[in-house]
């Protein structure tokens, strides 16, 4: 009954004149946003983070989590219409989408894959009212010991076991790390990795560094890779389904919901695997007769399915960044240093110090996916029409925008110069494969993962076996072993089989 009560609350505030126009911009920016192919959430959020300093901190939040929501509908637009996902998580929805569009069926396309977003939206929003108080009960009896291993287990997670290569992630780990060492030295008062350079003292801006990641680095790499050449956009033809349609896309779009949030719960979750595993398991559950449709014509069923469980896994990446204060993907990283740059540190006490801006901000996700449903079918014609922007002029645009930005934060040519510096690494990054969320989450993370350590070994006076005493670190700590070096030990032994 408490969870009711403060939705309620939380829909007084959201349903107010100023937040809901908010919510609206920050749909319709996300879905934009979610139409362009390279440009994701995490750029869009990194670039509008140093122009809403000056924005209280519910109206930038609803903002935020309006572009989060809106980019995982947009992106099924240039999946079904380009085939052309606009992100990582609409990679299989372009499988049958855009067969269904060549084969005049983008409108039922677009529509199944809009209804499914707001039913996976709708379940993954009941999920992160229902079971976020649930986790904070159990993070509130955690202590220092529990949570570094917590973090040991994210930072594996996320840059081992999701990447192509540990290594690569590990090395983009690595720098992250390395970022956020810059600056004094809490506990002993000395300055670290400055060089000298008083604007250094402070550390490293996380806000800086997520605009020099995915919008200079994403865009210079863009930039590089550019090709002439005019996209064909398909016909859309009649927004309606059938009744058949109606039928077929039910299940998976319930089966998509419930397999995509507790993948986007874990830390190594994300919305790629629930998406793929959804595809297979409507291959295999579709009706006999429709089974020719796929890889040929395009089946509905793949299209229902992995857009409901990609859209529920974005909601359910909300869980451990707003419970526990662990990022598990780059946008909630960059949704995580917004949080720090508002002052207010996501985790256990969230729940209860900021009470009124959580559940506001859970009920504006429920009035964000209404929103979404409206904007993206009547306006699906103005969303392709978005995709004859000729793109130098788009990367132009996001590098001034960039820049005027990160120069608004503190004024500093210092800033402008490491906006760069690392924006040029970011796109040699992208270009030789390294991924570039774990620099974030390696950044915000790495203090905290620090703080922690220092906590648990003054608690256990210096003790290091305190994290393999303890059960539940010992546990985690286990889990992050397994997810480090099981993958090897099972492909050593198979070859060992074969051979």
């Amino acid at each position: 009954m408490e969870t009711f009560a403060n939705l309620a609350a939380g829909f007084g505030n959201a349903l107010t004149p100023i937040n809901l126009a908010w919510a609206l911009l920050g749909c319709f920016l996300g879905t934009a946003i979610g139409v362009l192919p390279g440009i994701g959430p995490a750029l869009t959020i990194a670039l509008l983070l140093p122009v809403t300093f000056k924005v209280e901190a519910t109206g930038a939040f609803i903002l935020f989590c309006g572009v989060f929501y809106g980019a995982m509908y947009g992106g099924s637009t240039t999946s079904i219409l380009l085939n052309t996902p606009g992100e990582s998580g609409s990679i299989i929805t372009a499988l049958e989408g855009a067969k269904m569009a060549r084969n005049g069926r983008a409108g039922p396309a677009l529509v199944t894959a809009a209804v499914g977003s707001f039913v996976a939206g709708t379940v993954g929003t009941l999920g992160i009212s229902f079971v976020g108080p649930l986790v904070v009960e159990v993070a509130l009896k955690l202590g220092p010991a529990e949570y570094f291993s917590l973090m040991m287990l994210c930072f594996v997670t996320v840059s081992a076991v999701l990447g192509g290569s540990a290594l690569r992630g590990l090395t983009s780990l690595g720098f992250g790390l390395m970022l956020g060492l810059v600056g004094i030295d809490l506990q002993t008062g000395q300055p670290r990795l400055t060089f000298g350079v008083p604007e250094l003292l402070d550390g490293v801006n996380v806000v800086l560094v997520a605009v020099a990641l995915f919008a200079v680095g994403e865009t210079m790499y863009l930039a590089w890779r550019h090709v002439e050449g005019g996209q064909v956009v398909r016909p859309i033809g009649k927004l309606w389904m059938s009744a058949s349609d109606w039928r077929r896309s039910i299940g998976p779009w319930i089966r998509g919901s419930f397999l995509g949030f507790p993948f986007g719960v874990l830390p190594a979750g994300g919305t790629e695997m629930p998406t793929m595993l959804s595809y297979y398991a409507e291959r295999k559950l579709v009706r006999p007769e429709h089974r020719e449709e796929f890889g040929t014509t395009g089946a509905i069923e793949g299209v229902a399915g992995p857009e409901a469980a990609n859209n529920a896994a974005a909601a359910g990446i909300l869980v451990p960044m707003l419970t526990l204060g662990l990022p598990t993907s780059a946008t909630a990283a960059i949704m995580l240093s917004a949080f720090q740059s508002y002052g207010i540190q996501p985790g256990p006490m969230l729940f209860t110090q900021q009470a009124a801006l959580v559940w506001t901000l859970i009920a504006s996700l429920y009035i964000a996916n209404v929103m979404l449903v409206v904007l993206n079918l009547p306006l699906v014609g103005l969303w392709a029409r978005i995709l004859k922007i000729p793109t130098p002029q788009l990367y132009a645009g996001i590098l001034v925008f960039a820049t005027i930005g990160t120069y608004g934060i503190s004024n500093s040519v210092i800033d402008l110069v490491l906006l760069y510096g690392i924006g040029i690494i970011a796109m040699f990054m992208r270009r030789f494969d390294f991924p570039t969320a774990p620099v974030v989450i390696g950044m915000i993370l790495g203090p905290m993962a620090e703080q922690n350590l220092r906590q648990a070994l003054t608690i256990s006076q210096g003790d290091w076996s305190t994290f393999l005493t303890r059960p539940i670190s010992l546990f985690i700590l286990v889990l992050a072993a397994l997810a480090l070096l099981g993958p090897r030990l099972w492909g050593v032994w198979r070859a060992r089989r074969a051979g």
